[in-house]
């Protein structure tokens, strides 16, 4: 697991969070409200649901586009269950939260997990990255 992770506010500008991914060479960030995770800012968020929308980088807030339906684990639980999280929602990287407040305390990758020789990796691996059906049909 991360620890020390950055963070940006619901309240910031959509360009603040394109800014920060862009010195930390991330493509997500996780978006708290004080100490309480509260969403996650990709860059397909930014992509999606704000420039592809028109709306404007600097007047747009994190909030309005960010995803709050955010999957989360403990750090005690154990790398097979995040590793199988990971591969039921294809997502490569998991906030950590403390089991109270909902607070951040880290966050664990795919890379960090494989470091550990889970057995479980190669399936998560997999299903994370088997390509899943579009949300909607492509406009032509």
């Amino acid at each position: 697991m991360t620890r020390d992770v950055k963070s940006i506010s619901p309240e910031d500008s959509v360009r603040r969070a394109a800014q920060m991914m862009d010195e930390l060479n991330v493509g997500s960030i996780p978006v708290c409200d004080g100490p309480k995770l509260v969403g996650m800012i990709t860059d397909r968020d930014i992509t999606v649901r704000s420039t592809a929308a028109g709306q404007s980088p600097e007047s747009t807030r994190v909030g309005d586009v960010m995803s709050t339906d955010v999957r989360t684990c403990y750090a005690t639980q154990s790398t097979d269950e995040v590793l199988e999280q990971m591969g039921d929602v294809q997502i490569r990287r998991v906030p950590v939260v403390d089991q109270g407040a909902h607070s951040l305390v880290g966050i664990v990758s795919l890379g960090d997990l494989a470091t550990q020789k889970s057995n479980g990796i190669d399936k998560a691996l997999l299903e994370i990255s088997t390509p899943s059906e579009p949300d909607r049909s492509a406009a032509h």
